[in-house]
């Protein structure tokens, strides 16, 4: 007899525990939803979230919304994959020395600069890389809300080589980063990063001075870039002109940091020459407009400046060359997107290769393409909302509603 009620009991609680297994913890619910850069949006569609990936997508009248599930209205808003950035420091005064600051001041400064604006992944491409250990580790174990962060941790130049523009930085907040003077010790440095924890090394194959640019010897940044990739680590070069770019492609760097807009303009074969060479792109077009206004220059030789750079990504684009977004923004303060995705308009960018470039380009290139870039079942939770479609207008990729990481809300538009 006590079998007998044993086990229809067994059987309900199998039954609930299976029903917990598979319900959903957030909703969100009548949004125009961009799946990737290459697929038709759902119109009005409905997203549902359990730990941390997403459970279901589809058209509105096909997903139902499990009881107690927290729902937001998405209503007259955009959804897409979570954003990357690509090129960011973390390095502004509100994140050195972590270990000394609260939980609310780190998320703080992570919102200000990076999660307000979309990004649920960021590569860091110079920083001290303890520091930026500690406030990701800080990140993963839920105690401050912010993006998931790669670093390469400090970036290699040359004997003589610490750029002009971050000596008095590094001095006034008790930074030092070594220059390379050997082969030998380069070699040793980019398997102790590694070992460090750093997930790609920096080189920069230009480093302005005071008076000159200097530019690394080749066989030494083949040196680096072979032993990160032998530890299957991607290199990205700093480049201020085309000796620069040379050098980069010559020792197989992967992504260059900047177009070089002080040099000449990159011809439709120099364009395919990078694109041959696999390499990857982060623009930083507003960052030529702070240094431009920063050095005084006139309106006329600002838009001079900027219309250079813009042709460049329009001549590396055309040449099938794979753009991946980055704002240098923690060395530049300009936290605001939009101005970025105005120029990369103005280069001839499409919204699909702009989204492509904050999504499935980098999930490709950094290999996360499994589980991020894009919206489908048992991908991360990684998600966007948008107040207005950036198919009609690309300033819409930085009118930021909601950041969502894992299923949890990191921004919320106040």
């Amino acid at each position: 007899m006590r079998l007998r009620l044993t086990l229809p009991i067994l059987l309900v609680l199998a039954f609930f525990a299976t029903f917990q297994s598979h319900a959903s913890d957030l909703a969100l619910v009548g949004a125009k939803i961009y799946l990737s850069p290459s697929e038709p949006p759902i119109e009005i569609g409905t997203i549902l979230v359990h730990s941390g990936r997403v459970l279901s997508v589809g058209p509105i009248a096909e997903i139902k919304v499990p009881r107690g599930t927290t729902v937001i209205d998405c209503k007259g808003l955009v959804v897409t994959a979570g954003f990357w950035n690509s090129h960011v420091h973390i390095l502004l005064p509100g994140l050195l020395h972590a270990e000394n600051l609260s939980s609310g001041q780190i998320s703080s400064q992570l919102q200000q600069m990076l999660t307000r604006w979309g990004f649920t992944t960021v590569f860091d491409i110079a920083s001290v890389l303890q520091n930026t250990n500690l406030i990701r580790h800080r990140i993963e174990s839920g105690d401050v809300k912010g993006p998931r962060i790669l670093s390469v941790g400090e970036p290699f130049w040359v004997k003589g080589g610490t750029p002009i523009y971050v000596k008095g930085f590094l001095e006034a907040n008790h930074i030092s980063i070594p220059e390379v003077e050997s082969t030998a010790q380069a070699k040793e440095r980019v398997r102790q990063q590694i070992g460090d924890g750093a997930d790609g090394i920096k080189i920069f194959a230009n480093s302005i001075e005071r008076d000159e640019i200097l530019t690394m010897p080749l066989d030494l940044a083949q040196v680096i870039v072979s032993e990160a990739h032998s530890a299957g680590k991607p290199v990205f070069a700093h480049v201020s002109n085309n000796q620069g770019i040379e050098v980069a492609i010559q020792s197989g760097v992967d992504i260059l940091a900047h177009t070089t807009p002080s040099d000449e303009l990159w011809s439709a074969s120099f364009a395919q020459r990078l694109a041959a060479a696999h390499m990857a792109l982060t623009p930083t077009l507003t960052l030529w407009d702070v240094e431009s206004k920063k050095g005084n220059a006139s309106p006329d030789d600002v838009e001079k400046g900027m219309s250079r750079a813009a042709q460049q990504l329009e001549a590396f684009s055309r040449a099938g060359g794979q753009v991946l977004f980055g704002t240098d923004v923690g060395y530049i303060q300009q936290f605001d997107t939009s101005e970025e995705f105005k120029w990369m308009s103005r280069a001839g960018m499409s919204f699909q290769e702009i989204l492509a470039s904050l999504t499935t380009n980098p999930a490709q290139r950094f290999g996360y393409s499994t589980r991020s870039g894009r919206i489908a079942k048992g991908l991360d939770a990684d998600l966007v909302i948008l107040s207005a479609d950036p198919a009609q207008n690309s300033s819409a990729f930085s009118q930021v509603r909601y950041t969502i990481r894992g299923g949890q809300v990191i921004y919320a538009e106040k």
